[in-house]
């Protein structure tokens, strides 16, 4: 990703096939300490993620001088195609590696789309089995609906009762005898 400025791009005979989702970078050989500093990466990883969620080392690239960053498989639920990383770094002849940055990154198996697949192979039996059973019962309340509308309501199967029938299912008739409304509104 960084390049130096004067250095050589590597010879295309120097360059290790690319493995998917792993870049291939020209910065340069990574410092050998960091490089090798795999354990510092991965318990630096450690501290935003669980053990299981850590796959395989994938590899170590420069990004500039005494600067390199691990990156290891992500087997992250969700996450498939991503990978971890880990930078470090160290001063000028020490020898202790310091961690800048940890995260994750997308690979070009993360950002595409899986292969559009047809609908018609895409539906299960069981998912259209249950669209018709659906389907059906829709009809079904349609059809019901319909016989109903045609219907003459002369008031006779009980639809005026409903009507007198409060709010808390008392017929709107006070339940105490001895209280009547009536009788405190005729005195005031």
């Amino acid at each position: 990703m960084t390049e130096l400025p004067g250095d050589p791009a590597a010879p295309a005979s120097e360059i290790a096939t690319p493995r998917p989702g792993v870049p291939v970078w020209r910065v340069g050989k990574p410092d050998a300490f960091l490089a090798a500093d795999v354990a510092t990466a991965r318990n630096a990883i450690l501290s935003i993620a669980g053990d299981a969620e850590i796959g395989a080392h994938l590899g170590a690239r420069s990004e500039g001088v005494r600067c390199v960053t691990h990156l290891f498989e992500s087997k992250k639920v969700g996450y498939r195609g991503w990978t971890w990383f880990a930078s470090l770094a160290r001063v000028s002849r020490g020898k202790e590696s310091t961690v800048n940055e940890v995260g994750m990154l997308p690979t070009e198996d993360s950002v595409l789309a899986p292969q559009w697949v047809p609908w018609a192979e895409r539906v299960r039996p069981e998912d259209q089995e249950a669209a018709e059973a659906e389907a059906a019962a829709h009809a079904e309340q349609r059809h019901d609906g319909a016989d109903h509308d045609g219907d003459d309501h002369d008031g006779a199967d009980g639809d005026t009762a409903d009507s007198a029938v409060g709010e808390n299912g008392d017929s709107g008739e006070d339940s105490d005898p001895g209280h009547d409304d009536h009788e405190e509104h005729a005195s005031i």
